[in-house]
């Protein structure tokens, strides 16, 4: 585990400059699940493949940005799926992305993942690593290091609502639900970065990220291995709840490699007015 988590924070300072220095521009090209591709993409997947490629413990790697998974080592332990660089169309308007890790054993299912790491690009790098508990490391880009700062925990209640998805596609009951929301004095905080929008509710104690089901798309838009899985574990290691309209995310089975969930991410007093909101609902 601990190589596997050498080579992301190694892969995240390149990724870093990528950002910095690369072309920026659309690629001539969609990814596995449609979106179009930004030049970073296809670089930062090309990245982490590189150093995912030297770890023995590595059985298999899945990127969102393929159809396919890849072999690492037919006898390794670990497969890992990960979203190289989420969030690449606000790079041309200067905003925070991130890359996303799920590390899993025997599957990719929910309840196969055993850590979660995520990287924040932003006015500085932020790595958060998932074991057990919730951890947040700065590169300090001087030395090229990733430096230990704090753990991370959610409080019971928060204060923020980051609410995805397109609302003229959402139900009633969930603009219902989320409008009650700003009504008890939440704040909106929302970039259309999965990454830094998970990252400051976090950081900042709690509140809720929801990315529902909506007409247009009734199983939502974040993909289960890559985004879903991974954040769930984060913010139930930090002492949060992560479901779908009823169920805990990690519960859920994959019935594709791209597959996607309606998903909500919080604290236990948010995550528990969802579960009431779409009890009576649904």
């Amino acid at each position: 585990m601990t190589e596997i988590i050498e080579a992301i924070k190694k892969s995240a300072i390149k990724i870093n400059e990528a950002i910095k220095y690369e072309d920026t521009s659309k690629a001539e090209s969609e990814n596995s699940s449609g979106d179009i591709q930004v030049k970073l993409d296809v670089i930062s997947d090309e990245i982490i493949e590189k150093e995912f490629s030297k770890i023995k413990s590595i059985k298999e790697i899945v990127s969102e940005e393929k159809e396919d998974a890849f072999s690492i080592n037919e006898n390794g332990e670990y497969l890992v799926a990960y979203d190289p660089l989420d969030g690449s169309s606000l790079i041309d308007v200067n905003l925070s992305v991130g890359s996303i890790f799920g590390i899993y054993k025997n599957g990719y299912d929910g309840e196969n993942i055993v850590a979660a790491v995520y990287v924040v690009y932003g006015p500085r790098v932020e790595l958060v690593i998932a074991r057990d508990v919730v951890e947040l490391f700065k590169l300090d880009e001087k030395k090229g290091e990733f430096i230990f700062q704090k753990e991370l925990k959610l409080e019971k209640k928060g204060k923020l609502v980051g609410p995805g998805g397109t609302q003229k596609e959402w139900y009633p009951f969930h603009k219902e639900m989320i409008d009650n929301f700003f009504k008890e004095g939440y704040r909106l905080r929302y970039s259309g970065g999965m990454v830094p929008d998970l990252h400051q509710i976090l950081l900042k104690g709690g509140g809720l990220f929801a990315y529902p089901g909506t007409n247009d798309k009734p199983k939502g838009k974040l993909r289960m291995l890559f985004e879903v899985f991974p954040f769930a574990y984060v913010y139930k290691c930090a002492g949060g709840l992560a479901v779908d309209e009823k169920d805990d995310l990690l519960t859920l089975k994959a019935s594709f490699l791209h597959d996607t969930t309606p998903c909500f991410f919080g604290s236990e007093y948010e995550i528990s007015r969802v579960l009431e909101v779409y009890s009576k609902n649904r």
